[in-house]
């Protein structure tokens, strides 16, 4: 194995089902948990957060980030942190706000987050100051992970910083069956180099898993780039989170195995695949080019720069060389396990072109709008639209709530639900309830039946 004993990826505790949100127009993705949270009782002080596990989970947070001092990508990750209830809004933070809103409750500050603002675990701009937001309770998980994803969520408030944010492409192919099938072969090849004993099975697996990749780009020729972007945005902080949460290089592979075996079981694959390859990709090119986060800023991939550090270019024959060593990694249970959902994703398909094309919808353009949704059950319709199972965006025109399906458009300009049918203006349906800011109103859409908003 890398540095350690094999670790039994199987039995390693998983995260919770992650969120993602973004702050349009940065196009800023970051992992978070679930919208939904019991309510809880009020805790000392009027807030439903305990300020003494608050203050207690801010010093663990200081002693992994002073603990690395900056040195691993030259930027402390200390920094501005909000805990937020997810449930009643309420706030405790590390420290004060610019703008004064928070109030000082001992070694904490306290406040309420506006109904304007989504809550998820990210990096966020509020009340003048960069904050890591993160919600609360955070989710039950064992040392490693939860150091893990503290020093994760930390990176992504100095990510800009380390001009290492890029641009959301999407990466719908990873939905397809060819997509889903060479992503998997080289989750499988990942995990037999992190687990590997001898130099020559690590080399041999890690070649592996670049061929499937190479293999997977020569069918999906844009998907180089769409992965490498979400690669730099989700997978280094993966990799950041292993490296500056744990000290131990065993640990850190065991993080890196489970997380490859975690994600193997998501509903989709297209925005959660690189905190499967970040982390695993990242320690195999600690081993073999130990430079290689200096070339980042070339914006140069991972499965680049370690191709070169192997000196392994693509083969001339990577359809035939990446069929036979799939052979090696059970490829062929594999296709048959990804033809039956092909044909079940092809269904749903189907049903969803009924409910958000064809039928009557409530389309909701999206300006200075702030979007938080659950990536693992999402359904790519074509490259231009994709059905997100649970949402919530903010915008001009006020706030919609989605626990029933939504189709929003790729580069986040709108937003559709599907209504009745032809009727008074809707602001509650199956699955969705819209709250309109004063001055706004539901009125008839360009197409009969369909519906949108506009401002008096």
């Amino acid at each position: 194995m890398l540095g350690a004993e094999p670790v039994d990826a199987a039995v390693a505790p998983p995260y919770s089902s992650p969120m993602k949100y973004l702050r349009l127009p940065l196009l800023a993705l970051v992992c978070a948990t679930a919208l939904a949270v019991a309510p809880r009782v009020l805790a000392a002080g009027g807030s439903s957060i305990s300020l003494a596990e608050a203050a207690k989970t801010f010093a663990e947070m200081h002693r992994i980030c002073a603990r690395d001092g900056g040195k691993f990508w030259g930027i402390s990750e200390c920094g501005p942190i909000l805990f937020v209830d997810p449930n009643t809004r309420d706030i405790v933070a590390n420290g004060p706000d610019k703008d004064g809103v928070l109030t000082r409750e001992g070694d904490v500050w306290v406040g309420h987050m506006p109904d304007s603002e989504n809550i998820s675990n990210a990096p966020m701009t509020w009340s003048g100051t960069a904050w890591t937001e993160l919600m609360w309770p955070l989710p039950p998980m064992d040392e490693e992970r939860r150091h893990t994803m503290m020093a994760h969520e930390m990176f992504h408030r100095i990510q800009p910083q380390l001009k290492l944010t890029r641009p959301d492409n999407g990466a719908s192919h990873l939905d397809t069956l060819e997509g889903r099938y060479w992503l998997q072969l080289e989750w499988r090849a990942l995990t037999r180099a992190l687990r590997a004993t001898s130099p020559a099975e690590r080399r041999r697996a890690t070649i592996d898993a670049l061929d499937f990749r190479a293999e997977r780009y020569r069918l999906f020729p844009k998907a180089a780039e769409s992965e490498r972007d979400l690669e730099y945005a989700e997978g280094l902080a993966e990799y950041t989170g292993l490296h500056i949460g744990l000290t131990s290089p065993a640990a850190r592979v065991g993080v890196a195995l489970a997380d490859l075996h975690d994600h193997a079981t998501d509903a989709s694959f297209m925005r959660t695949f690189a905190y499967a390859t970040g982390p695993s990709y990242g320690l195999l090119l600690d081993r073999y080019a130990p430079a290689w986060r200096k070339q980042l800023a070339n914006s140069r991939s991972f499965d680049q720069i370690l191709r070169q550090a192997l000196h392994a270019p693509v083969p001339a024959d990577i359809d035939a060389r990446a069929k036979a060593e799939a052979a090696r990694y059970d490829g062929a249970a594999l296709r048959r396990s990804e033809v039956a959902r092909e044909d079940a994703r092809l269904k749903r398909i189907a049903g969803f072109r009924v409910k958000f094309v064809d039928g009557p919808v409530l389309y909701l353009p999206m300006h200075h709008a702030n979007v938080s949704f659950r990536p693992v059950d999402l359904q790519p319709l074509g490259d231009k639209a994709t059905v997100y199972t649970i949402l919530r965006v903010s915008a001009d025109w006020g706030v919609l709530d989605v626990t029933g399906g939504a189709l929003l458009k790729t580069d986040f300009s709108g937003v559709t639900v599907s209504v009745a049918g032809v009727g008074e203006a809707p602001i509650k349906g199956d699955g969705w309830t819209l709250t309109l800011k004063p001055g706004w109103r539901v009125v008839a859409g360009s197409r009969k039946g369909d519906f949108t908003v506009a401002d008096h």
